[in-house]
């Protein structure tokens, strides 16, 4: 029987290859065997069905059956979510989902610890880690440069990375308050026919940027910063004849925004301040798509040395498998008929 046997990670984990295709992975560090395996082995489950090999654990070992493609992709998988922990001390169902993404694979074979660890966007509750090249220049440019535009589906971490990073920079003092705005243009801007003060008049508007801070940061701290002014919520409306000093304010759902909207809320940038402008191109909800001053702004702007612009696209999306693949379709679907 042919077999070949290799260490890695400084022993923590051994590997052997079968002659029939099965990879055995040997983990030697309970810690991390334990967090690899999951909950009544929910993250093998979890691996199996996503990739369609046969995963079973045993002891210390975690054997892979099937394919060898699919073997090979799940060994890679396991691998990535090892180093993951390594960084986080945990593993969520987002990085099974991640780990199998080849483009994500490639890039963490390719970057060194340090890279690594320069990456991760310390919150209250957990570390945040960009998990694609395109996250992690977009991490780099809101951390960096005065002005952010991000354009691309749902699912590639948009609205999440900046919030984490916005909330980071507020709990290091570098920044005074955030402020979270987008187009209300569902209510069509026509805010005072709805019931209540201003915050329970938008915020079912802004409730992904909620979902966000929550998932970072405790509710009654939120609620507390919101108090206190550390934490603002405004509609985009109401930024018109303010300048923004010592704050990082996110501009969400841009594609909703007119050329106009767009270039007032950047030039209320003041000192000591950064700009998001987050938006999906395909999400348009304005009755004249054409009124959508989003990609308009990124093709005036693009020049600007301070400004970055990062363009996600499918590969980035960190969500069920099956979004990337819907996302993907629709993309098709546009591109065909244009």
């Amino acid at each position: 029987m042919k077999i070949n046997k290799e260490r890695r990670n400084n022993s923590e984990v051994s590997i052997i290859y079968g002659d029939d295709d099965s990879i055995n992975i040997n983990v030697f560090n309970n810690k991390i065997l334990m967090e690899l395996v999951g909950s009544f082995d929910s993250n093998l489950k979890e691996l199996e069905r996503i990739s369609g090999s046969e995963i079973y654990f045993r002891g210390n070992s975690i054997s892979i059956k099937g394919e060898k493609n699919a073997n090979e992709k799940v060994r890679d998988a396991i691998e990535y979510l090892i180093e993951r922990f390594k960084l986080d001390n945990k593993i969520d169902r987002n990085d099974i989902i991640a780990s199998l993404n080849k483009e994500m694979i490639k890039d963490m074979k390719n970057q060194s610890p340090v890279q690594s660890l320069e990456e991760v966007i310390k919150t209250p509750k957990r570390s945040v880690i960009p998990k694609t090249k395109k996250q992690k220049e977009y991490v780099k440019a809101l951390r960096t440069s005065q002005i952010i535009m991000s354009l691309g589906p749902a699912g590639t971490g948009k609205t999440y990375l900046a919030v984490a990073v916005a909330l980071s920079m507020l709990l290091e003092k570098k920044v005074e308050r955030i402020i979270l705005s987008r187009p209300a243009v569902e209510a069509g801007e026509k805010l005072g026919f709805l019931p209540g003060d201003m915050k329970e008049k938008i915020d079912p508007y802004l409730r992904p940027l909620y979902d966000s801070l929550h998932d970072i940061f405790d509710y009654d701290k939120i609620q507390k910063k919101i108090e206190y002014g550390e934490i603002e919520i405004a509609p985009l409306a109401f930024m018109r004849g303010r300048t923004l000093k010592n704050c990082f304010a996110i501009l969400d759902e841009a594609q909703n925004a007119t050329q106009t909207q767009i270039k007032m809320f950047l030039t209320r940038i003041g000192e000591n301040s950064k700009l998001v402008v987050n938006g999906d191109p395909s999400q348009i909800d304005l009755p004249n798509k054409n009124q959508s001053g989003l990609v308009q702004s990124q093709n005036i702007l693009k020049g600007i040395k301070e400004i970055s612009i990062i363009n996600f696209d499918h590969n980035d999306v960190i969500r069920h498998p099956l979004v990337t693949k819907i996302v993907e379709a629709y993309k098709k679907n546009t591109d065909d008929k244009s």
